[in-house]
């Protein structure tokens, strides 16, 4: 899979970068923890891969545009993105697909205001989130 060969290191960095953990991404992407854990792993024996799903619950949630995940940028692979298993729907139809593919956007686009929870959330101490995930119960 040679869009996701550092897969890994880019989402920890990311994840650092936003101050987040790995339950925070795993809250983001609707898994469990250890799930994250496991996208993470350096050996790549025990690495396992987001689904698609996941994927853009992440980028879209985080604000992280997709190719700053993946391996995009190899040569002769412009304009491509063959994922393995990314596929939207199961029609031939393009514009269908197309539909599907803005429906599952929808379903995970933030609203201004989640956006904007969520950004002053990062911003705040390790202690602070810490506290608010105990009064939402999480």
């Amino acid at each position: 899979m040679r869009y996701l060969q550092t897969f890994n290191r880019r989402l920890r960095q990311m994840r650092e970068a936003g101050r987040l953990s790995c339950q925070d991404v795993a809250e983001i992407c609707g898994v469990e923890e250890a799930q994250v854990i496991s996208w993470e792993a350096s050996d790549g024996r025990q690495r396992t891969y987001p689904d698609i799903s996941a994927l853009l619950d992440f980028c879209i949630k985080t604000e992280t545009p997709l190719e700053e995940l993946l391996d995009l940028a190899e040569p002769g692979t412009f304009g491509q993105f063959e994922l393995p298993g990314l596929a939207f729907s199961n029609s031939d139809d393009l514009s269908s697909a197309l539909d599907e593919l803005d429906q599952e956007i929808s379903r995970v686009q933030l609203s201004d205001e989640e956006a904007k929870l969520l950004r002053r959330f990062r911003k705040t101490t390790a202690e602070n989130r810490r506290l608010i995930l105990q009064i939402l119960g999480g």
